[in-house]
C-alpha cells in the first residue's frame, strides 16, 4: 500500500517536462489546481483531462505508474463521493428510508471525483518530473520577493524540499519494518477497524524513532558543513528560462482562458 504513494518521488527520464525551468511547472501546478476549482462541469472536466493526458503522454511517466498512486485514497474519494450524493438538496431521483438521491447530487459526487483523481495525478505529475533540488530552487527563486517582508523563503524552500525527499524514505523503512513485524506473527489487514488500529501501534513507533534518528543526523551533516541559511549563498545551476517556458507560459494561458470560457458557457 505504501509503495503505490507517487507523491514526491522523481521519475528520471529525458522529454520536454524533465527540461522546463521548475518555475515554470510550480505555476502551471498552481493554476492548474484554481482550473479544476473553476471547472464545474462535464465540458470542462473533460477539457482538463484532454490537456492533462496530452502532459502525460509528453513527460513520458508511465499512466499506470501515475494511476497506482490513487490506490491509497481510493477510500477517501468514495467517502467524498457518497456525502455528495446522499447529503446534496435538490431535484429528488431516487427515495428510500433515509436515503435521497438528488439530480445534484449526483452531478457534485461525480465532479468531486474526478476534480480528486486529476488533482493527485497532475500533483504527483509535478514532482515525478522534477528533483527536489530543482523544486528548492524554484520555490527559493518564484518566491524571491517574499523576502522584502522578512519572509525566510530559502528555509521554507529548503523544508519543503527535505520533507519531499524523506517521503520515499519512509516508505521503503515502513515497507521494511511491516515485513519485519509479519514476520513474527503480526497482520496488518484483518480484524475489524479497532484491531487494524492497534496493529499499526508495531509499525509507527519504530517508524517515528527512525524518523528522528534519520533527522538528527541530517542536522548534524548540515551544522558539519557550515550551514546557515540561504543568506550569501550562491547556486551551482542557476535557473534560466528557455525558449520552451515561454511557450508552456503561452499554452498556459489559452489553457485558463478556455476553462474560464467553457465554465461561464455551460
Amino acid at each position: 500500500m505504501f509503495r503505490d504513494i507517487t507523491l514526491g518521488q522523481y521519475y528520471p527520464a529525458d522529454s520536454v517536462l524533465h527540461r522546463m525551468d521548475p518555475r515554470t511547472k510550480l505555476l502551471a501546478t498552481l493554476v492548474y489546481i484554481i482550473a479544476l476549482f473553476i471547472a464545474d462541469n462535464p465540458a470542462a472536466i473533460l477539457f482538463v483531462t484532454a490537456c492533462l493526458l496530452v502532459i502525460i503522454a509528453l513527460s513520458k511517466v508511465p499512466f499506470s505508474f501515475m494511476v497506482r498512486g490513487l490506490r491509497g485514497i481510493v477510500l477517501l474519494i468514495v467517502i467524498a463521493a457518497v456525502f455528495n450524493l446522499f447529503l446534496t438538496p435538490g431535484h429528488v431521483v431516487f427515495h428510500w428510508a433515509f436515503f435521497t438521491i438528488t439530480r445534484e447530487g449526483i452531478k457534485n459526487a461525480l465532479l468531486m471525483t474526478a476534480r480528486m483523481i486529476l488533482l493527485i495525478i497532475g500533483s504527483s505529475l509535478m514532482t515525478l518530473t522534477t528533483t527536489p533540488n530543482q523544486l528548492t530552487d524554484g520555490l527559493e527563486s518564484g518566491l524571491h520577493f517574499m523576502t522584502y517582508i522578512k519572509v525566510p523563503v530559502h528555509e521554507i524552500a529548503m523544508m519543503m524540499s527535505i520533507a519531499l525527499r524523506f517521503i520515499p524514505i519512509l516508505i521503503d523503512e515502513t515497507d521494511k519494518i511491516m515485513k519485519a513485524q509479519m514476520a513474527r506473527g503480526a497482520s496488518f489487514d484483518t480484524g475489524n477497524i479497532v484491531q487494524r488500529a492497534k496493529s499499526m501501534v508495531p509499525l509507527l513507533v519504530p517508524l517515528f524513532v527512525s524518523a528522528f534518528r534519520r533527522a538528527n543526523d541530517l542536522a548534524l551533516a548540515m551544522e558539519a558543513r557550515c550551514y546557515n541559511g540561504g543568506e550569501g549563498r550562491t547556486k551551482m545551476k542557476p535557473l534560466h528560462y528557455a525558449k520552451r517556458d515561454g511557450m508552456a507560459y503561452l499554452c498556459l494561458a489559452v489553457f485558463f482562458a478556455v476553462v474560464i470560457v467553457l465554465g461561464v458557457r455551460f
